[in-house]
């Protein structure tokens, strides 16, 4: 397990940017809330924590994980952010459903990576158990929205 001995929340404030101009977009799947609310609470806090201003971070909900992508790509249509974070979690059931999601949204994240000016940051919890999302999202192996905010506020930054 790559996380079994790495705690996702650890950052250093010193290697942070300045944030005071930086505009950040999260956009949140409801499916699995309470995995999703606090990958978000993990981000946000984050964000704030680290100089980024309330009114400078928009928040958008989707029905699930498929529909990341798209809102995403609409959010960067509609709002100028400097970085997005996709916010959802996955978890293994008993039909091929899971591996169809999980890919589809990894490479639709990864498309608009590559066709887009603006980075969107994968946080998308893809787990076999309902505990492993927790142990990922606030649990034992820390807060994987706040590694999240931390690659978002560095990639914002990146060729500017």
């Amino acid at each position: 397990m790559a996380t079994a001995h790495k705690n996702l929340s650890e950052y250093d404030l010193s290697k942070i940017p300045n944030l005071e101009r930086l505009k950040f977009g999260i956009v949140v799947a409801e499916w699995n809330r309470e995995i999703t609310e606090a990958l978000f609470n993990g981000a946000y806090g984050t964000l704030l924590d680290c100089g980024a201003k309330n009114d400078h971070i928009i928040r958008w909900n989707v029905p699930g994980s498929f529909e990341l992508v798209f809102g995403c790509k609409k959010l960067l249509a509609d709002h100028r952010v400097d970085a997005v974070i996709a916010i959802g979690s996955v978890i293994q059931g008993e039909t091929k459903h899971f591996d169809f999601v999980c890919n589809a949204v990894s490479q639709g994240i990864k498309d608009l990576n590559v066709h887009l000016d603006t980075p969107i940051i994968f946080c998308v919890l893809t787990d076999d158990t309902l505990q492993q999302a927790k142990d990922r999202s606030g649990g034992k192996h820390g807060n994987k929205g706040t590694e999240a905010a931390v690659a978002a506020m560095q990639m914002a930054v990146l060729g500017k």
